[in-house]
């Protein structure tokens, strides 16, 4: 996979509406009680709330992002910068550099372990936005991060396989493939630009941020203590 020119960047990417993925934040009125009675939203945000304060109290990996932002002078209020919504059925979650807030989409992390994941995701643009003044309007800067996210929280050697990212073969580089696949999806959700574009965008800028492990240290393998070792190796880098 080779890297493109900076020439190969549109200057236009960043007219994306964001509603589309986050339709709750429209204040769109013309919904009925009945249809909003059938989404069961209430119960959506309810049981949604309950899973983000259970991992509040319990994960180790969301109480070191905490941890890591209040460090960086970014304290987190749970009830001012989370927030359950409805969202498009292809995302999870999403942050919001506007009102400083991470989104947890009550329709599709809908279980305690999807809200987990959602929440380091998004917990660590939050912390790149609040550390490294980073800018999403700058694709890079939303490459970099996507980067980071993939890398830290979600690859898995066996994910990636069943995905089709990887050969079962490819061991060596698989965790890289993974990373690089995941990070160019989740700037195609956000920016209107094309595959070409977005991977280019990513490769651009990926031994960098593939290599930034703050604040965890580590890389978080599935099925390991991997969060548990992150959370008491906080205390090392001053963030516990």
């Amino acid at each position: 996979m080779t890297e493109k020119n900076d020439e190969s960047i549109p200057t236009d990417y960043n007219n994306v509406d964001y509603s589309d993925l986050y339709p709750g934040r429209r204040n769109d009125l013309s919904d009925s009680w009945l249809k909003k009675f059938m989404r069961f939203e209430h119960y959506e945000r309810v049981r949604c709330e309950t899973n983000v304060y259970n991992c509040f109290k319990n994960s180790p990996i969301v109480k070191l992002m905490v941890a890591a932002l209040k460090s960086s002078g970014c304290d987190i209020d749970i009830s001012r910068h989370i927030s359950c919504e409805v969202c498009s059925n292809k995302i999870t979650g999403g942050f919001d550099p506007v009102l400083n807030q991470v989104i947890v989409c009550q329709n599709t992390a809908n279980t305690e372990g999807r809200v987990r994941s959602t929440l380091s995701h998004e917990l660590i643009h939050m912390f790149d936005y609040c550390r490294y003044n980073m800018d999403l309007n700058n694709i890079h800067h939303l490459a970099c991060t996507e980067i980071r996210a993939a890398n830290l929280c979600h690859c898995s050697y066996l994910g990636a396989v069943c995905r089709g990212t990887i050969s079962p073969f490819d061991v060596k580089q698989a965790h890289r493939k993974c990373v690089q696949d995941k990070a160019m999806r989740s700037v195609l959700a956000v920016k209107n630009v094309s595959e070409d574009v977005a991977r280019a965008a990513v490769m651009k800028v990926f031994d960098k941020c593939y290599n930034d492990l703050e604040p965890f240290g580590r890389r978080i393998r599935r099925n390991s203590l991997d969060m548990q070792k992150a959370y008491l190796e906080g205390q090392l880098y001053g963030y516990i």
